[in-house]
């Protein structure tokens, strides 16, 4: 694969992202006016006996265990995600190291270039003013020698 084949490929996986979100936000609005819905239908809830009721503490560990069965359950998988990334990542900095070093070059290169550009032109706008202060320092020298 080569820089631009990986441009475009990157450009679609992020075209087809986002059109799945777009999907599943629309998705979603439909399912809130649902509950929306639903909720004005169903009965009040009656917070006193869900809170000093037995049962509020029970749900709220039921909860916790639950969440953490989810993320057990899911490290699994992101591990291997993350380890299978840095396989593929390391296997295309050994196909393409001598291009991505070629590159490198160029790029420095290009920027020392730039910067002895940038000093000519720096020197050149304020020759003057370092005339000035280099002949400042000359006289102040030969003054401590006198």
């Amino acid at each position: 694969m080569n820089l631009e084949e990986l441009k475009k490929l990157r450009e679609d996986n992020l075209k087809a992202h986002k059109k799945k979100k777009r999907a599943y936000y629309l998705k979603s609005k439909l399912q809130k006016k649902d509950t929306e819905k639903l909720e004005q239908k169903q009965n009040a809830i009656d917070y006193e006996v869900e809170l000093f009721g037995g049962s509020f503490t029970q749900k709220l560990k039921e909860i916790a265990k639950k969440q953490k069965a989810h993320i057990d359950s899911r490290e699994e998988i992101i591990k291997q995600k993350i380890q299978e990334y840095q396989d593929k990542k390391h296997q295309y900095y050994l196909k393409n190291k001598n291009e991505r070093l070629e590159y490198d070059k160029e790029y420095r290169e290009k920027k020392r270039e730039k910067l002895k550009e940038y000093r000519r032109e720096y020197y050149r706008k304020n020759k003057e003013k370092i005339l000035a202060k280099q002949k400042e320092y000359r006289e102040k020298l030969k003054m401590e020698k006198n």
